[in-house]
């Protein structure tokens, strides 16, 4: 079974996000920032991590460049709503560190799930 990791602060976004993928059989972990989104990930790797950007203790763009120069087959998909920063797009950074695809908050269901197929096919 595919496993994804679901890094975000936010609980709602973190349960969210794992209703629609495990509907449609993914099997997913939670973590609420990056720290702890590493820690999981070196119990039980996953497939594919799904991390936001703006987060306590380690954000996203360190967690991301992290697993791109330690795990380079993990596939990243960075999200965010931009936060106090709206005016700044922060997404392209996050691919340059390595995510493999970005998504904006608040996206649609359908086209969360056509990042993850894409990024796992």
């Amino acid at each position: 079974m595919v496993r994804i990791l679901v890094i975000d602060d936010e609980e709602p976004v973190r349960s969210m996000i794992r209703q629609i993928l495990e509907r449609v059989g993914y099997e997913v972990v939670e973590a609420p920032d990056g720290k702890v989104g590493m820690e999981r990930f070196h119990e039980q790797s996953a497939d594919l991590v799904i991390a936001d950007i703006l987060m306590p203790e380690q954000e996203g763009i360190e967690t991301i460049r992290i697993l791109h120069k330690d795990f380079p087959q993990t596939k990243i998909l960075a999200i965010s709503g931009g936060g106090r920063m709206r005016n700044l797009d922060i997404l392209p950074v996050a691919q340059i560190f390595g995510a493999h695809r970005t998504l904006a908050k608040p996206f649609e269901r359908k086209d969360l799930l056509e990042a993850v197929t894409a990024l796992l096919t």
